[in-house]
């Protein structure tokens, strides 16, 4: 006879809300779909009102007392919490990078400044980052004034924030829409 690997109880993965049978307490204040309260009920009788609505029971306050549950379509509402979430991270600005050397070529320079025009139009912050090599480090001065003749042209759309300025082996500038 084999030797069985038993890995104990299995737990399911924890849920932000429970729904239906999940709740288990004596009494919960029930809230119908339309925002009217129903009153305080087992359960059960709040998943026979929530399956006659075709909806489900969800407990939205646990910590009260009694714990406040909702008829509402559960799966719409993690739907719409899931959207929300996204559109709030999606609508902050965000920082862009972009990196170029003091021998990059004119039309390579180019492309650069206009991606960083469409990230500024976008609402997105660039940072210009310029890497230094070599004998390239000796002459910083001379890479500060290049990068503010290359960036200018991009007032009309955005305007710097902090002034290039050498930092080790790069220079740096940020630059924030307008």
């Amino acid at each position: 006879m084999g030797r069985r690997n038993w890995r104990g109880p299995q737990e399911r993965p924890q849920q932000e809300h429970r729904v239906n049978r999940d709740i288990r307490i004596r009494e919960v204040l029930v809230i119908a779909p339309d925002g009217e309260q129903l009153g305080i009920m087992s359960p059960e009788e709040g998943r026979e009102k929530a399956m006659a609505f075709g909806l489900d029971l969800v407990e939205v306050a646990p910590n009260s007392r009694p714990p406040v549950c909702k008829i509402m379509d559960y799966g719409k509402f993690k739907y719409d919490r899931a959207k929300k979430a996204s559109q709030t991270n999606s609508s902050q600005p965000s920082v862009k990078e972009i990196r170029l050397r003091p021998k990059t070529d004119d039309h390579d320079l180019k492309t650069k400044l206009d991606r960083a025009h469409k990230f500024l139009e976008r609402g997105d912050k660039v940072k210009v980052v310029m890497r230094m090599r070599g004998r390239e480090r000796a002459y910083p001065g001379r890479w500060v004034e290049q990068m503010q003749e290359y960036f200018g042209e991009l007032a009309d759309v955005g305007k710097i924030t902090s002034p290039p300025r050498a930092e080790g082996r790069a220079i740096t500038m940020m630059i924030e829409p307008a």
